[in-house]
């Protein structure tokens, strides 16, 4: 059936869905400025976004300074976000991330791309985040949801990385709508079309799915 629609029907039946089931969507992780927001998207790398808002709570009360972090022991970090994967790693990161901010970026947070993904533990996903969610800057970032989605919805070729799947959206939606897009298919993906048992018998958007039609739709 997805043969049959071409991609300009297809992006516009995708996205009027979207916006009828997600039309206010938001960033999920909880933060209060830039710096929190940053080390919020670095602890979620493999990681539920409720799992990251339950340590950050102590998190955010103990550390809430650059400065804070850069001069904390990392073992200190650890304590705070040890129920996370990956705890050690990120402690690590944090405190260099924060010794960097202060030492490079005199206590601002980068902009750019290419200055963000510079910080140690941050890498292309979680600069986008940050440009976008905490600087209002249009970016795309491709999480397994966001990946999932686009290559189950051909917008993507299922063998394509997440740098290739992050520029063929960028050519497919206007500039205006990336951000909202991306919150969207974060949503869309958390929540109906999973990795594991999606709601594919209740989805309108059935006739544009490869995925339906190769493991569903013709049994």
């Amino acid at each position: 059936m997805t043969g049959l629609i071409d991609k300009k029907e297809r992006v516009k039946i995708f996205t009027k869905y979207l916006d009828e089931k997600y039309p206010n969507v938001e960033c999920e992780l909880n933060f209060s400025n830039n710096l929190e927001l940053i080390i919020a998207v670095l602890l979620s790398a493999q990681c539920k976004d409720e799992y990251v808002n339950r340590v950050t709570v102590g998190l955010f009360d103990r550390f809430k300074t650059i400065d804070d972090y850069a001069d904390a022991e990392v073992i200190e970090i650890e304590k705070y976000i040890k129920t996370l994967g990956l705890y050690k790693a990120k402690s690590k990161n944090i405190k260099l991330m924060a010794e960097m901010l202060r030492s490079k970026y005199n206590y601002t947070i980068p902009t750019t791309l290419e200055d963000l993904t510079e910080l140690p533990g941050v890498g292309r996903k979680t600069a986008n985040v940050v440009m976008s969610v905490g600087f209002g800057i249009p970016a795309i970032a491709v999480d397994t949801h966001v990946e999932r989605i686009s290559k189950r919805m051909k917008l993507a070729n299922e063998k394509d990385t997440p740098l290739a799947v992050e520029q063929k959206l960028m050519k497919t939606f206007p500039k205006k709508k990336w951000s909202k897009i991306h919150h969207q298919m974060i949503h869309f993906g958390r929540y109906y079309c999973k990795a594991k048992k999606p709601e594919c018998p209740s989805c309108e958007l059935k006739n544009i799915c490869v995925y339906f039609q190769k493991n569903i739709g013709e049994k």
